[in-house]
C-alpha cells in the first residue's frame, strides 16, 4: 500500500460539538434573575466577510465584534469546493458599543417612538473604516466606526501625586507618572489662589516638555447621515444596494 495514500493520512481533530443555548442578552444568567427590556437584542447581522458581527437591543445601542481567530486565504468558493469542516469554531471579541437612537415623541400624531434597534445593515469597508445603517421605527442612521489614535503623555513639571481633600489623584511629574490622553487636561487650575498643586518655593528650575510614552488605537462611532421624519408607517427592515442608496419595507 502507497504510504502516501489518502487512507493513511491521519485525519483532522474533529471541533468540539458546540452547546446551543436559546438566549436574548449578553453575558450569562442565573436562573431567577430578571432581564432587563432594554438589554433584549432586537437585531443582529454580519458583514459581507463575516469578520465583524453588528446587534441591536431594544436599549438603542449597537454592539461590534470583530472575529479573532486566523482564517485562511482560501476564498470562499474554493472552501465550498472542498467540502469539509472547518477544524476549529469561530471566535469573536467585543469591539466597541455606542448609542444608536434615543427615545422620541412624535407631538402632532402623539406618538411616542421607542429606541429599539429594528434592522442594521453593514455597507461597503473604505479606509480601514466600518460602515453601518442602523433603524428604529421611524429614523435611519449612518454611522462610521474607525480607530482613532490616542497619545499618552508623561513626564511633567508639576508634581500631581498630592490628592486634593475631594478625593481626586493625578499622576506623578516622573517618568513613571500615568498617562494623560492627548488633549486633556487636569480639573485643577494652577493660577488659581486656593490651588492644592502650589509651586515649589523659588519656582521651577527648568521646565520639561511632556513625553509621549505609548499610542492606543481606540475605536470611535460618528454618525454621518440622518434620514428622519420621511416615514408615515414604521421601518420593518432596510436594505443597502450599491451602497449609494438603499431601499427601507414599511409595516402598514
Amino acid at each position: 500500500m502507497d504510504p502516501k495514500s489518502p487512507d493513511d493520512r491521519p485525519e483532522a481533530a474533529a471541533p468540539q460539538p458546540l452547546e446551543w443555548r436559546f438566549a436574548q442578552v449578553f453575558g450569562e444568567r442565573g436562573a431567577g434573575e430578571d432581564v432587563q427590556e432594554v438589554d433584549i437584542i432586537s437585531a443582529i447581522e454580519f458583514d459581507k466577510s463575516g469578520d465583524h458581527l453588528a446587534t441591536g437591543d431594544r436599549g438603542g445601542r449597537v454592539v461590534l465584534f470583530e472575529r479573532t481567530d486566523a482564517r485562511g486565504n482560501a476564498s470562499r468558493t474554493e472552501l465550498e469546493r472542498q467540502d469539509y469542516s472547518v477544524p476549529r469554531h469561530p471566535e469573536f471579541r467585543y469591539k466597541t458599543e455606542f448609542q444608536s437612537h434615543e427615545p422620541e415623541f412624535d407631538y402632532l400624531k402623539s406618538l411616542e417612538i421607542e429606541e429599539k434597534i429594528n434592522k442594521i445593515k453593514w455597507g461597503q469597508t473604505a479606509n480601514n473604516a466600518l460602515f453601518i445603517l442602523s433603524t428604529n421605527d421611524k429614523t435611519i442612521k449612518y454611522w462610521k466606526v474607525q480607530d482613532k489614535k490616542v497619545k499618552r503623555i508623561s513626564v511633567m513639571n508639576l508634581d500631581t501625586s498630592q490628592s486634593a481633600d475631594n478625593g481626586t489623584t493625578s499622576s506623578s511629574s516622573t517618568s513613571s507618572s500615568r498617562g494623560l490622553p492627548n488633549g486633556g487636561s487636569s480639573e485643577k487650575s494652577y493660577n488659581c489662589a486656593n490651588n492644592d498643586l502650589p509651586f515649589p518655593p523659588g519656582g521651577y528650575a527648568s521646565l520639561r516638555l511632556p513625553v509621549v510614552t505609548g499610542q492606543e488605537l481606540n475605536p470611535v462611532a460618528r454618525c454621518r447621515r440622518v434620514y428622519a421624519h420621511a416615514h408615515d408607517y414604521h421601518i420593518n427592515s432596510i436594505s443597502n444596494n450599491r451602497g449609494s442608496s438603499f431601499c427601507r419595507g414599511l409595516t402598514i
